[in-house]
């Protein structure tokens, strides 16, 4: 552990990361709630969140073999590149006095979370291509904490800024951050080498992890199940605001603050499941947390207060991290990092396939005013995800020991 915090390239990866995370953070925080308060903008924001689900999902596929075949690093500072040039752009025609239209804003949300949608499984594969196997537990708790304490800064400066100032001085702050995660990116020593990928049909890309993980069914429905708290926050990413300003009467502000509790609450499970992993396991720790989120979720239906609302805001972040660092540790020990690319895509797609049905119904919903139906509808997937994680947890140790011998 200690050689870990010696690592320069460390400190480089978490300021990057860091930055970008703040202010795309808050344009992606800006953006929707000032398109929820336009007339008919909630089911807007629902078909732009659908369309961009549809775009990610065509995408997949080609993103899982890009990151197998190049530098990892060359990837990152591309999308920070576009990031930078497309919001600096908006952000001058802020500065002539343009006013921003509705597709500005779609156009600047679709590119935030096409920005998400390339850097995150591309720093997962990077971060487990430049560190040791004994000590990814460890860094996915760090990048956790780092992560969500970003998320924090971005919920506050957001929670402050969209009631004081206009959207192009956010974009501003955005650009800047931009610039540092790029000049850190830039610092870290790494070289790969170029690898030959035959040029092959969609589908045979698409199923490149399948076939991988078909010598493995169990681990692969073990891991499935593990993502639906993900899916949980992208679903809540669309209904909270909705939810805030309709069921809860409240403004913009508690939207920012809902984003700092979201925070704090992952970025204690980052500090504390660690520690929780080494003594009771990968596997274990994926199904507390599973049941930790499940049960928030399904609290949404029988509290509908303020204060109430933000405690299980802080209990679906802490098992929605907590799962997400079991499972990046337990993926990062047993993947091959050639295969871990189109590996993670697999999960993404099927994960966005589940996304687009789920936008689907719950569009439909908020457009009839129905914004708890999306609601129980998470519970009761979340409930048949916890269920198959227990289920499976014996059945995924014994396909890890063959996955361990075999590499």
């Amino acid at each position: 552990m200690s050689s870990l915090y010696r690592d320069r390239r460390l400190y480089h990866l978490l300021i990057a990361n860091t930055f970008s995370s703040v202010g795309t953070g808050m344009t992606l925080l800006s953006i929707p709630w000032l398109l929820i308060q336009k007339s008919g903008g909630e089911t807007l924001f629902g078909y732009i969140t659908l369309t961009m689900t549809i775009m990610m999902f065509i995408l997949t596929p080609y993103t899982g073999v890009m990151i197998d075949r190049f530098s990892r690093k060359a990837i990152l500072l591309a999308g920070e590149a576009i990031g930078f040039t497309i919001t600096v752009a908006f952000a001058f025609m802020g500065f002539a006095g343009i006013e921003y239209q509705i597709w500005h804003l779609a156009i600047l949300y679709a590119s935030g979370v096409l920005y998400y949608f390339l850097f995150y499984p591309t720093l997962f594969a990077l971060n487990q291509e430049l560190f040791d196997r004994s000590q990814y537990k460890q860094l996915n708790g760090i990048l956790e904490i780092q992560g969500q304490l970003a998320t924090v800064l971005s919920g506050g400066i957001a929670s402050i800024l969209m009631a004081k100032v206009a959207l192009h001085w956010i974009l501003l702050f955005d650009v800047c951050t931009y610039l540092v995660a790029i000049y850190c990116l830039w610092k870290i020593p790494y070289h790969r080498q170029l690898r030959s990928v035959h040029h092959v049909s969609f589908w045979h890309k698409m199923t490149e992890g399948y076939r991988y993980m078909r010598a493995y069914p169990s681990l692969f429905w073990f891991l499935l199940a593990s993502f639906m708290p993900f899916i949980g926050v992208m679903m809540t990413n669309y209904l909270h605001p909705i939810y805030i300003s309709t069921v809860l009467k409240e403004d913009g502000s508690v939207y920012g603050t809902q984003s700092m509790m979201y925070g704090f609450g992952a970025a204690f499970a980052g500090l504390v499941i660690p520690f929780v992993i080494k003594r009771i396991g990968n596997e274990a720790a994926i199904v507390m947390n599973v049941g930790i989120y499940t049960i928030a979720i399904t609290m949404f239906l029988a509290f509908q207060h303020t204060l109430i609302f933000y405690m299980l805001v802080v209990c679906m972040a802490f098992g929605n991290a907590g799962t997400r660092v079991a499972r990046s540790s337990l993926m990062m020990e047993l993947i091959p990092n050639d295969k871990i690319g189109r590996v993670d895509s697999l999960f993404r797609a099927v994960g966005l396939m589940i996304r687009v049905l789920l936008l689907s119904v719950f569009t439909g919903a908020v457009s009839l005013e129905s914004v708890m139906i999306p609601y129980a509808i998470l519970s009761a997937v979340l409930f048949v995800s916890l269920l198959t994680v227990l289920g499976l947890m014996k059945n995924v140790k014994k396909e890890e020991t063959n996955m361990s011998q075999a590499m």
